[in-house]
């Protein structure tokens, strides 16, 4: 299977907008590989301004039919505009990754669209960042009636970790994919047992789930998601503090795959619940415990 990292298509201007002739220029013609992949983890020195909405616009256009692989993490410019573009555009996505993309909110994960104001203020710094895609490019009509995230049905990894303006109010609603296998929210403070439960029932397939440092989950969010995460092999619940005990019994009653699990800097567990928790699962799954029981972190430092 043909793949590509698209990194020296980005061009070290304030745009950083694909180049379709050098598209051309690589693979012969428009038609391009069945699979590609777009990565903006690049080296920082090598471009002057992080990625804009203006950026992704493009590229969803560009390669709507053949773009399966997509990482902005850090693209810290980035807003609801791209989110937008890439629930509209880019339907065959099967990995998203957008972690620490701190501007992205409900409203863009839900399709709702922005206030009056809000939107008006966007398409005009879209029409006035040259060289950048013009607010032309963009179909009026999907400004209009935009997209949610949930039109991405062949995602099977999404990465939100530090979207920390999202809440239950997207979670909650948009978060399924029965395809979905490895998923981040860690350090998304916001959400809560809803959250957890929702995605759960969700996404059926999934084997990989990172909730370190969610503050307001419990264990009842557990007793009641675990039924529904039996494909479920690796787990971070890190600095999770109000955990214990009995999210450890429920993940080994229910969660019989489960290999590795992540409960450093947990509060309200101990060395004994796990220990406990290892010898009643089935697998006697790996289990990373730094600092669990409110160890005071500053002995190390």
């Amino acid at each position: 299977m043909w793949g590509a990292l698209i990194t020296e298509l980005w061009l070290p201007d304030m745009a950083s907008t694909v180049d379709l002739e050098r598209l051309e220029q690589l693979f012969g013609s428009r038609t391009w590989p069945e699979q590609w992949i777009w990565s903006s983890c690049l080296d920082p020195d090598s471009f002057t301004s992080p990625p804009q909405d203006s950026s992704v616009l493009m590229l969803a256009r560009s390669l709507s039919q053949s773009l399966r692989v997509l990482d902005l993490s850090s693209c810290i410019a980035i807003t609801n505009v791209s989110i937008q573009a890439i629930s509209s555009y880019l339907l065959r996505l099967t990995v998203l990754r957008l972690a620490w993309c701190k501007e992205l909110t409900d409203r863009g994960f839900l399709g709702i669209e922005e206030a009056r104001e809000e939107h008006n203020h966007r398409r005009e710094n879209l029409e006035h960042n040259p060289p950048a895609v013009s607010y032309s490019t963009w179909d009026e009509s999907r400004w209009q009636h935009p997209a949610s995230l949930q039109t991405l049905q062949q995602l099977q990894e999404l990465d939100l970790v530090a979207c920390s303006k999202l809440t239950d109010a997207s979670i909650t609603k948009v978060i399924r994919f029965p395809d979905l296998r490895r998923l981040s929210l860690s350090l998304v403070p916001e959400i809560t047992d809803a959250s957890l439960a929702a995605v759960a029932r969700g996404c059926p397939s999934m084997e990989q789930l990172s909730v370190s440092h969610c503050g307001k989950l419990t264990d009842k969010g557990f007793m009641e998601a675990a039924s529904s995460l039996r494909r479920l092999q690796h787990l971070v619940i890190a600095g999770c503090n109000q955990l214990t005990h009995q999210t450890l019994r429920t993940l080994s009653q229910a969660c019989k795959q489960l290999k590795s699990l992540d409960v450093s800097m947990c509060q309200g567990m101990s060395m004994a619940d796990i220990e406990l928790f290892q010898a009643q699962s089935p697998l006697q799954p790996w289990v990373q415990s730094r600092f669990v029981g409110g160890a005071d972190l500053s002995f190390t430092l």
